[in-house]
């Protein structure tokens, strides 16, 4: 399946003197820069009829002229018939509740059985676009809302709107130990010195770290664990799960940074085995908010939480209340 974009456009006087791919991303505001560049480097983005370079300088009156053709990103990607819980769509995005389990996008390990591979199965011309749409990423143990682009230009909007930080994300975790109050953990993240699977805490100066910001409230506190809500500021790999675990709340049943199993006080053996055997780590993803690339419009979904973890506040709250029972009599 292959797409053909046709579009001209006059450069105005006031642009005059700037480079090619400066103005190209200026009229042609839907699509990003490297794609602009890619098209000016492949000669499909012409000025006056002929090729340039990204950075001759063009002048007032010049006309640009696209005449590019979308081919399938990655040919080894296949559609898989896997089912998706789809919230919303329209022409432009889609937005989807993940299940835990599911990788989002082929890496090695998972070739197939993705959400990329669901994805080119419900809407095939996905595949002419970078990652099928997908324009942010949960592990494959969170659950929770993302949002995919079915669009280029969407796409581009999307990406924008993460780098300008106006995506609202917000999520809902169980951590161990009792938080007195909320709070935000403002680091930069890069990889673990010695494990590639996990990413670390690091210095400002540290080789590919980035800033990572987590703003968290309490939503319940129970004897020994806390519900949270937790709010992205930045979106990095792993950045809720490690930033809880940095101030030494980590999530209960993350297999990466949840440290040593601790046993809460006086808990019956039944529901200590039912937390020491979580099967992922207690974090959903549960609204998301941003502008609809297409209308303008500011929309927001929310998702309710999974059966896992509704089980889990379950248990702890039939603790505490068994607790405080005791205390009593």
């Amino acid at each position: 399946m292959n797409q053909t974009l046709q579009l001209s456009a006059e450069v105005p006087d006031e642009l005059g003197g700037q480079r090619f791919d400066q103005i190209a991303a200026t009229l042609f505001p839907d699509y990003s820069r490297a794609r602009l560049q890619s098209w000016i480097k492949g000669g499909e983005l012409t000025v006056d009829g002929a090729p340039g370079k990204p950075k001759d300088k063009l002048y007032g009156g010049a006309r640009l002229a696209l005449n590019a053709t979308l081919e399938p990103v990655n040919d080894s990607w296949q559609p898989q018939a896997i089912a998706l819980d789809i919230l919303y769509e329209d022409d432009a995005l889609l937005v989807l509740n993940k299940p835990a389990g599911l990788v989002v996008h082929p890496a090695v390990g998972h070739d197939d059985g993705t959400l990329l591979n669901a994805l080119l199965h419900h809407h095939p011309a996905l595949e002419l676009l970078p990652r099928a749409g997908i324009v942010h990423r949960l592990d494959k143990e969170t659950t929770g809302l993302m949002v995919v682009a079915k669009t280029l230009p969407a796409q581009t909007a999307l990406v924008e709107q993460l780098q300008a930080r106006t995506v609202h994300r917000e999520y809902e975790a169980v951590v161990v130990g009792l938080l007195t109050g909320g709070g935000t953990v403002d680091t930069w993240l890069g990889r673990h010195p010695r494990d590639r699977q996990r990413r670390a805490v690091v210095r400002e100066d540290a080789p590919g770290g980035k800033p990572a910001v987590t703003h968290y409230r309490l939503i319940r506190r129970f004897r020994a664990h806390t519900h949270v809500r937790c709010l992205l500021e930045t979106g990095r790999t792993h950045q809720i799960r490690v930033h809880m675990a940095h101030i030494n709340h980590p999530l209960i049943g993350d297999p990466l940074y949840g440290g040593r199993f601790r046993i809460p006080p006086a808990m019956s053996g039944e529901r200590i085995e039912a937390l020491r055997h979580f099967p992922r780590q207690a974090l959903h993803a549960r609204r998301l908010e941003l502008i609809h690339p297409g209308s303008g419009e500011l929309m927001s979904w929310e998702s309710e939480l999974p059966l896992d973890m509704v089980e889990l506040l379950d248990l702890l709250e039939a603790d505490q209340r068994e607790a405080a029972q005791e205390l009593e009599s």
